[in-house]
């Protein structure tokens, strides 16, 4: 069993991260100047409905507006309506939801602003197929991406190739209107055309681009998708189109910031604090397996680190889907750390989604530490096993170690923290 202060330091310096990003705070600083004409709020994402209901309450001045968010994760607005559909498949509520923030932004002139609240989950949100494909070509383009293991960039670089609303498109329907979004990063390197595939901020990758990342990543494209895109119909605007000439873009939270926080709360507590890097990717599995060699150094050398100290990192790793086990990305992480630091004394980790969901069930990760291998084994699983079959919840449940938070209200990615060493008295 993992001591019980170390648990709950390390949930302190998650909620830490999570508070960083809460929303109310990000879009206190970064309200645009107020138009001549009409305030439209859109958006779309996990942290969708807690976004608008932070604006509504700092925004002064009469607003209107629709946003999409995830089943269950609605927040009550006064004037801005709140959809939810479907992640990470996309639905018929989620064709809906996109057609209704298509209806926001038509007819607006140039004396109006278009408020883009945009954060992570927005992709699977807002199915749009292009003439030719249907809803079911798109939730099966979805699916392969998401058993792919190609990193989140790369899935949202070839989802805005198929769609009418990704890419700028939202924002280019909005002109002549002023766009500003406000976006909540929750992908490596904060590169907001990437967030929910960007359907108020263009990018200049283009189709050759795209079939590179394909080959890349050995994606089998459904063939209608395929056909599409051998087709060049349909193609993403350029960000130098000049319905984009007026718009603004600005990250408002990211994993950066937040790690930065949890990393000043751990000082605080008198505990040393490293980030290895906010925008760290691969397989989930691999990415353990490093994080638990750098925890066996410090364990046992003091070295790059001196003990006490929390190792901690964020960005988003991918998971190969081999069989259809449960879990999500960060409770595979930790089970390949799990397994790697069996036996070693002194570490104790917690990896998490900041938005309170990792993956297929409804825990937000789980806790690993020194034991957690041997107790699994002890109920009958082996983690090596369990690692193979992509079941990493199954493995934790049986112990007790998930992490529940409930859906946060915000999304800024993966948050590991490892400590290595104990806490100070």
């Amino acid at each position: 069993m993992i001591d019980p202060t170390k648990k709950q330091f390390l949930t302190k310096l998650f909620h830490a991260a999570v508070e960083r990003a809460d929303p109310y705070r990000a879009l206190r600083q970064a309200l645009p100047a107020k138009p001549a004409g009409r305030t439209v709020v859109i958006g779309a994402g996990k942290g969708a409905a807690q976004l608008a209901a932070a604006f509504e309450d700092l925004w002064e001045g009469p607003l209107t507006g629709t946003v999409v968010t995830r089943y269950g994760y609605a927040a009550p607005c006064r004037s801005i309506k709140v959809l939810e559909a479907s992640h990470p498949v996309p639905d018929e509520a989620g064709l809906d939801a996109a057609q209704a923030l298509f209806d926001e932004v038509t007819g607006l002139t140039e004396d109006d602003l278009v408020v883009a609240l945009i954060c992570g989950g927005g992709s699977a949100l807002l199915p749009a197929p292009p003439e030719g494909l249907s809803l079911a070509d798109e939730q099966e383009l979805n699916q392969v991406l998401l058993a792919s293991g190609a990193p989140i960039g790369v899935m949202n670089a070839i989802r805005k190739h198929a769609s009418r609303i990704k890419g700028g498109r939202l924002a280019a329907a909005a002109w002549p209107a002023r766009v500003v979004s406000l976006v909540v990063s929750d992908v490596p390197g904060d590169d907001p055309c990437l967030v929910a595939s960007g359907p108020t901020v263009p990018d200049a990758i283009g189709m050759d681009h795209v079939r590179g990342m394909v080959a890349a990543y050995n994606i089998a494209l459904p063939d209608k998708v395929r056909q599409h895109f051998d087709s060049g119909r349909d193609l993403p605007p350029r960000p130098d189109d000049k319905v984009f000439a007026r718009n603004e873009v600005h990250v408002i939270a990211s994993a950066a910031l937040s790690l930065e926080a949890a990393a000043q709360t751990a000082r605080d507590a008198g505990v040393g604090a490293a980030i290895l890097s906010d925008a760290i990717e691969g397989e989930a599995r691999d990415v353990g397996l490093v994080h638990a060699a750098i925890a066996r150094e410090v364990a046992a050398r003091d070295r790059p680190f001196p003990k006490p100290v929390v190792i901690l990192s964020g960005g988003e790793t991918t998971v190969t889907l081999r069989t259809k086990g449960k879990g999500g990305r960060n409770t595979e992480f930790l089970l390949s750390v799990a397994s790697a630091i069996d036996g070693v004394d002194g570490i104790a980790a917690l990896a998490a989604d900041t938005d309170g969901i990792d993956g297929s069930e409804d825990n937000a990760g789980a806790f690993a530490g020194t034991g957690t291998a041997r107790e699994m084994r002890a109920q009958g699983l082996d983690p090596l096993v369990s690692l193979a079959a992509n079941d990493a919840w199954s493995a934790f449940e049986a112990i007790g170690e998930l992490f529940v938070t409930g859906p946060t209200g915000t999304n800024v990615n993966d948050f590991r923290a490892i400590l290595v060493g104990d806490l100070p008295l």
